[in-house]
């Protein structure tokens, strides 16, 4: 499998403070962990554009984009809520991470590449149309999908979130968009407290309770997430990659360990190349442990690249 690998130097800029938990070392952990299993020299690499505010404005407002940008800050951090802050680097780093999922998408529906991991931050899931929170600016998976449905017609993109927290920002977008579907596995009761009652035909939410293992987060997949994606049939598959539910990672409750990882990579995979001619474009989201998020990224690639564990 061709598998493009996606990222930029400005990711690494976007600093929120010495303390917080979305740091930059996040990327150096996940890219030391491929070069050190060789993973990293199969990857087809490429430079994170910049979103343009035609590809934001598929899914943001536009007096949010233009609020956005005029609070970055020439020095220090700009708090944008009690999670959230902008330093000097972090527009720039904010609009990569989305102009990331638009050249993934460019990129596999092209057949340049058959899949395509992004490795990139800040994530994206929180973010609304009209909103930062959550350590999100602007949504990169949505940027993606709206790009696919009307740069590129798809008619059927579906968005599957295994992140921790609920993609709240994933689901206000698209809440009416019969064009995409989102599958999202998270921890509930916890932030951003919703999800757990705002399923549709296409919003597929299977809230998790505390301590959950690997065994329920299966269930939930198999039982719930598979039927709606046979019944959707997507031509494009993109991936809220967030690593938080690990069981090494203190952001969170869930027991979720590396094979966890692997088997819904594996999935993934499976319905991807039932309905939509293999074509992945997962971004990374959360996963703050660096340790398990470097193993458990290594291992999500390898999978997506077609190598066996």
């Amino acid at each position: 499998m061709r598998t493009a690998y996606i990222t930029h130097a400005d990711c690494l800029k976007h600093d929120m403070g010495k303390y917080h938990p979305e740091s930059p070392q996040r990327l150096i952990a996940i890219e030391n962990q491929l070069k050190a299993t060789g993973l990293l020299e199969k990857l087809v690499r490429y430079e994170a554009p910049l979103a343009s505010i035609e590809q934001l404005a598929r899914v943001h407002t536009s007096n949010y984009i233009a609020s956005i940008r005029q609070a970055a800050p020439d020095n220090g951090l700009v708090a944008l809520d009690a999670d959230t802050a902008m330093n000097p680097f972090t527009l720039n780093a904010a609009l990569r991470a989305a102009g990331a999922a638009v050249l993934a998408t460019d990129l596999v529906l092209s057949e340049k590449v058959d899949n395509a991991f992004c490795a990139v931050r800040p994530p994206g899931h929180h973010a609304e149309s009209d909103r930062a929170m959550g350590f999100c600016f602007f949504n990169n998976v949505a940027v993606g999908a709206a790009h696919a449905i009307q740069q590129r017609q798809l008619q059927r993109v579906a968005i599957l979130d295994f992140d921790v927290h609920h993609g709240n920002g994933s689901e206000e977008i698209f809440r009416d968009n019969p064009h995409v579907m989102l599958c999202s596995t998270f921890q509930h009761p916890f932030y951003p407290y919703s999800g757990a009652d705002s399923s549709s035909e296409h919003m597929i939410n299977v809230p998790l309770l505390r301590d959950s293992d690997g065994m329920m987060f299966r269930k939930a997949v198999t039982d719930v997430w598979l039927p709606a994606l046979d019944k959707f049939k997507p031509e494009l598959i993109f991936v809220s990659a967030g690593f938080d539910a690990h069981r090494d990672d203190e952001m969170s409750q869930l027991n979720l360990n590396d094979d966890d990882y692997v088997w819904v990579t594996e999935t993934i995979k499976a319905i991807a190349n039932k309905h939509a001619n293999g074509r992945i474009i997962s971004v990374l989201e959360g996963g703050y442990e660096l340790q398990a998020l470097a193993r458990c990224v290594a291992a999500h690639i390898q999978v997506m690249i077609g190598e066996q564990l």
